[in-house]
């Protein structure tokens, strides 16, 4: 999905230093209490502002200057998605993260927002007495909130290089300017993309195409399977992506007519064939294992890994019993390390690995975890990948 921003609107500057800047808009007090609760008590950010209706966030954005918006789908006066393109016309580089209950209509308006410039959504637990959901909420918007405000700093460091010093000057004349502060280095853990090495790609023919995504990963795996129709055709494409109920249901219906290609949320039991994409079912790990002479597709409503359901590394551990090393995965953006662990196994199997980039990618965690990790045999921006999985599955080990 491409972003759309107005064409006259404006940047507000982001601050580079101090606790983000959150503002909250949801016309639940409920709600709005415990995220300003669960804000409130992270060191690095800090509640801007806890509005109830989307005309008071369009209305006060411009003084409360918030990085990042929570926004809620369904309210009085001026709705979640009308009020997002109003917002980014007055802050373009606000980060926006929906959210809503779990139902289709919310499902598909929050793909509606993604293709209106939101960064991502987050579903919102039918109640907030039910711990396990209350706490998954919690972990999951503080997560996004974290890292897709770095983002945010990052980008704009990047914009906003630090400024040369001034000539002398006559005292006469005031003080001289002083340079800015320079921006600080990377983390030694996570170098850019560009440096990490990768190693060969495998010389066994690959039999299946794995891909595991998280946060930004709907749009990117829209734009991919857009490219992949030569594979698709040949091979079985099984995808998982962090994702609950529902919204699975839909973004299925989004790939099917991105690739022009079946594609449908996996059954259990059903057989892996050729010709069409297989996608993990929110709330259950997709596995794949081997029915006689074929493989099936095995779902699982075990315990979440690397707090995901459904998560990247069952469905790439399982793969290898049944591929062994004829196996091609590509990691895309998203929040944490899954797909990391099971990425090893691939590799030590006789597969490879393909990761995003992180200039590319909307969070480089799980894209970054596999790079940094040494198994990576390319590591390319969004628009190449693509070129490279059909090239690799027509017979390419360069």
């Amino acid at each position: 999905m491409s972003v759309a921003f107005a064409g006259n609107s404006t940047t507000t500057p982001s601050r580079e230093a101090g606790p983000l800047r959150v503002m909250i808009v949801d016309d639940s007090v409920v709600i709005r209490g415990l995220i300003s609760r669960w804000i409130g008590a992270e060191h690095d950010m800090e509640v801007a502002a806890s509005l109830r209706t989307g005309l008071e966030a369009v209305n006060q954005i411009e003084r409360i200057n918030p990085d990042v918006a929570v926004l809620d789908i369904e309210m009085p006066e001026l709705d979640g998605l009308s009020a997002l393109p109003q917002l980014l016309a007055k802050k373009r580089d606000l980060v926006i993260i929906m959210a809503s209950t779990l139902t289709r209509r919310n499902a598909e308006i929050s793909f509606k927002a993604l293709s209106l410039g939101a960064a991502d959504y987050i579903p919102k637990p039918e109640s907030t007495r039910e711990a396990s959901a209350a706490d998954i909420f919690h972990h999951d918007l503080i997560q996004k909130i974290r890292h897709l405000g770095a983002r945010l700093r990052r980008k704009a460091a990047v914009a906003s290089p630090p400024l040369a010093p001034a000539s002398p000057a006559p005292a006469a004349r005031g003080p001289v300017a002083r340079p800015a502060a320079p921006t600080p280095a990377p983390a030694a853990h996570a170098p850019s993309s560009g440096s990490l090495s990768t190693r060969p790609f495998s010389t066994q023919a690959p039999k299946v195409l794995l891909i595991g995504s998280s946060t930004g990963g709907p749009q990117a795996l829209m734009s991919l399977v857009a490219e992949l129709g030569p594979v698709i055709d040949r091979f079985p494409v099984l995808i998982t992506q962090h994702m609950p109920p529902t919204f699975t249901t839909i973004l299925a219906e989004h790939l099917a007519r991105s690739s022009r290609r079946p594609a449908s949320e996996a059954v259990d039991g059903e057989p892996v064939k050729a010709g069409r994409i297989y996608l993990a079912p929110g709330g259950k790990h997709m596995r794949v294992v081997r029915s006689g002479a074929d493989v099936a597709i095995s779902l699982d409503d075990g315990p979440a890994v690397n707090f995901c359901k459904p998560a990247v590394d069952p469905l790439f551990t399982s793969a290898i019993d049944v591929w062994h090393g004829n196996i091609l995965s590509v990691i895309l953006t998203g929040m944490g390390s899954d797909g990391m662990r099971g990425g090893k196994d691939i590799v030590a199997a006789g597969g490879s690995i393909i990761a995003q980039d992180e200039a590319s990618s909307v969070v480089w965690g799980m894209p970054g975890a596999a790079a940094n990790a040494g198994i990576c045999a390319a590591i390319l921006p969004l628009n190449q990948i693509g070129t490279k999985v059909n090239r690799l599955f027509a017979g390419d080990r360069s």
